[in-house]
């Protein structure tokens, strides 16, 4: 027998959309990605305007396969959370998880079992990074690949705050909101990019994000835990 969810009201707003978009957006494997990315574009691409326009292009394929990605598993976990309790508590069981396993990491970087892109992912994208010097319909699947590979890195947060919004009507205001959410994701990689262009070098950015990497896992596993609080309160 079906065990199902009653339906609470789990309030979605826009605080919690902008809040832990822009939280997700300063991941430091997003960010490793796109400098690594940006030190091979300033050493094939001698044009600047067209090093600009392929990291945008990129981007935007980073962007829309996101975008899509939230669009295809909203539904999903609607589905989930309508069918049973205990999986919809798993499920927020499995982010408050990922909340601990990134606290780790700002005590003990790297050590044991972290969130991050698998190793022969990465092989892959060092493969492929030619793509986004060529042309922009390369540059643009590059983008696509690599958040598909980033997801296991940076999906945590995504996958909660989908599970909330599933709990409310699918209406225009939440795929509204949803859209909200990917472009504030991309924004702190469109700032990157922007300052690469006006001339701050790739090792300053390099040396920033692992100044900083242990403190932006700090700050995501606590906002992982907060939203699975959250899952947790608002269901029976």
């Amino acid at each position: 027998m079906r065990v199902l969810l009653k339906k609470k009201h789990m309030a979605i707003n826009l605080p919690l959309v902008v809040g832990a978009a822009l939280v997700d957006g300063i991941n430091p494997c997003a960010f490793g990605v796109l400098i690594f990315l940006l030190a091979f574009l300033s050493k094939t691409i001698k044009n600047k305007l067209l090093m600009l326009t392929n990291g945008l292009v990129y981007i935007f394929g980073v962007f829309i396969t996101y975008l899509a990605a939230g669009l295809i598993l909203l539904p999903i976990l609607k589905s989930l959370g309508t069918a049973s309790v205990a999986a919809y508590y798993i499920l927020a069981l499995l982010i408050f998880a990922a909340g601990l396993l990134e606290i780790k990491d700002y005590f003990w970087y790297g050590r044991w079992f972290s969130l991050s892109i698998f190793p022969s992912d990465v092989k892959r994208i060092k493969t492929h990074k030619s793509s986004i010097a060529g042309s922009k319909y390369t540059a643009f699947t590059l983008g696509c690949i690599v958040a598909l590979i980033e997801l296991p890195c940076t999906g945590a947060i995504y996958i909660a705050l989908l599970a909330i919004m599933s709990q409310t009507n699918l209406d225009v205001g939440n795929l509204s909101f949803l859209v909200i959410y990917n472009i504030i994701f991309v924004l702190p990689l469109l700032v990157i990019l922007w300052l690469f262009y006006k001339g701050i070098s790739v090792k300053k950015f390099e040396n920033w994000r692992n100044k900083n990497k242990a403190f932006m896992r700090l700050i995501t596993g606590l906002v992982l835990i907060g939203l699975a609080i959250w899952m947790l309160l608002f269901t029976v």
